[in-house]
């Protein structure tokens, strides 16, 4: 297990609740990156299969709670743009 790959992870981490709460309150996509979202995904999808083809340790844990967070701020993205549209 690689201590910096954790903590980058972690800190990574940290922000993404942050940041889904926001995006729920706000009720608009304005000022979001799908594109940002989406790239931030597939990075973690990369780090998720190295980690299951050569490195298994318990970083995968914190790759997957990232990656559904992500997911979770993606989904609000497009909620919020159905939102946007409506008004």
């Amino acid at each position: 297990m690689s201590f910096f790959e954790l903590g980058m992870l972690v800190c990574f981490g940290l922000s993404w609740p942050i940041n889904v709460v926001k995006s729920y309150r706000a009720r608009t996509a304005k000022c979001k990156s799908i594109l940002f979202l989406v790239a931030i995904f597939v990075g973690y999808v990369f780090g998720i299969i190295h980690k299951l083809l050569y490195s298994r340790d318990m970083v995968l844990a914190v790759y997957i709670f990232n990656i559904l967070m992500v997911t979770a701020d993606i989904c609000l993205y497009f909620r919020n743009l159905r939102l946007d549209k409506k008004r």
